[in-house]
């Protein structure tokens, strides 16, 4: 597998150099030299293999013989090893549930299978592994579970403070081993910009060897294309054969998952992009101007992004020719008024309860189908977090009807651990250097 950086398109890496180096020096992002298009025989299907099988498949397709196929089925089967159901809600509206892992959160799937590609090319002498990553909720917790004990790494996890909930904290907070975490007096995006400015400083470069766990790196990417394929699969066994999918999103790594899918031939009819306050895309969307913005705090926290990183991924895709994008993608967003009445009406109608993201996500399908309804389309909204994450925002009366798993629980009896930093650049670096 070949990759070029976003803002240089002669670049040429190889797929280890860029998961471990996760970001060009010229503060592109890398992108697949080739994006092949899966053959007509497995995509027309997709019903008759299991998710494992259709992640090796779509791996392999994309990865080629960086890893050979014995090794990379092992690496699939041993971080993919939990369900990602799609649930029928009413006729046309699904929901695909993403929170089967351990973290209860859709960054398993990237978590898990990047931490063992990792894993997998470290090899023995090799210069500890230091992954620095930004979270702005589930990220975190979904990188310190895959990277917990893994040897010859460690993890630096940044997040905002008071900007994630107390239960996301607690997952970022009580590993220890070689996971820290670091309490950022600022935004995600503060977070982010610290993470990203490490990358380009050349004397902890020199001194580290540096890589994100942030959907900036590819090996973050890949793996959440899986799940679309999965739940278009499960589709088909009901005899479905057109769906739409509406992605809660933030930092953009999510939906443009879905559009490397749909580069790689998985004939969805149409993305629409949900998001909250910050609605930097919706605004391109309809504007055509691009214009990243301060991130303000919402319900839904870990959408809480303002200059989504991945959108330069999803720019790059569509670079030949913007008006296909646009006629592919729709952008909604919605405030935490909005959000509440979601999760309200989708627990008083469906008796289910969603996350504020997950609400988010149905409510722009139900308006996008307002306009654009079609009997045979299914509307599939993704569910990416586990409600028990959010105890804060739901009424005593949706919240007594959430099972907390016993995970959560026993994180309760564990001790919180974190450095407190300010947004600065040059005190994060000495906080590196001397907690080497």
């Amino acid at each position: 597998m070949q990759l070029y950086s976003t803002k240089n398109s002669s670049t040429r890496v190889s797929f280890k150099d860029a998961v471990f180096n996760s970001m060009p020096q010229d503060k592109g992002l890398y992108m697949p030299v080739t994006i092949p298009r899966l053959d007509d025989k497995f995509l027309n299907n997709l019903d008759q293999y299991t998710l494992p099988e259709i992640a090796f498949h779509v791996a392999q397709n994309l990865i080629g013989d960086d890893i050979p196929a014995d090794d990379l089925k092992a690496i699939i089967h041993d971080a993919i090893n939990f369900l990602a159901p799609v649930v029928k809600l009413e006729e046309n509206i699904y929901v695909l549930e993403l929170w089967h892992g351990p973290s209860l959160a859709f960054k398993d799937f990237g978590a898990r299978f990047m931490s063992r590609v990792m894993s997998y090319f470290l090899e023995e002498g090799e210069k500890q592994l230091d992954v620095l990553v930004a979270t702005s909720g589930d990220t975190g917790g979904a990188v310190a579970l895959g990277f917990l004990g893994v040897p010859n790494t460690r993890v630096t996890i940044l997040y905002p403070k008071g900007k994630v909930s107390d239960i996301q904290e607690l997952q970022l907070t009580t590993n220890g081993q070689n996971i820290r975490a670091v309490e950022v007096n600022g935004t995600f995006d503060d977070c982010q910009a610290l993470v990203k400015h490490a990358f380009t400083d050349k004397e902890l470069n020199e001194k580290f060897r540096l890589t994100s766990a942030n959907s900036i790196n590819i090996a973050r990417l890949i793996p959440q294309t899986f799940y679309y394929f999965n739940a278009y699969a499960q589709l088909l066994k009901q005899g479905i054969s057109k769906a739409i999918f509406s992605v809660p999103s933030g930092n953009f790594g999510n939906i443009g998952a879905g559009l490397l899918a749909w580069k790689m031939g998985l004939p969805v009819e149409h993305f629409i992009a949900a998001t909250n306050a910050n609605d930097t895309v919706p605004e391109y969307l309809k504007s055509g101007v691009y214009q990243p913005k301060p991130s303000v705090a919402t319900l839904s926290n870990a959408m809480d992004v303002g200059d989504p990183s991945n959108w330069v991924r999803i720019a790059d895709m569509f670079k030949e020719d913007v008006n296909v994008l646009k006629a592919l993608v729709s952008g909604f967003c919605y405030n935490d008024e909005e959000t509440l009445e979601a999760i309200k009406f989708i627990n008083d109608n469906y008796n289910y309860v969603a996350c504020p993201h997950t609400a988010i996500a149905w409510q722009a399908l139900r308006d996008y189908q307002q306009d654009n309804y079609k009997a045979d389309t299914a509307g599939v909204f993704l569910s990416t977090a586990h409600p028990c994450k959010f105890p804060d925002v739901f009424p005593e009366s949706i919240s007594a009807k959430i099972d907390v798993p016993e995970q959560v629980e026993n994180l309760h009896k564990k001790e919180k651990q974190h450095a407190a930093l300010g947004k600065d650049f040059v005190g994060f670096k000495r906080y590196l250097l001397e907690n080497e």
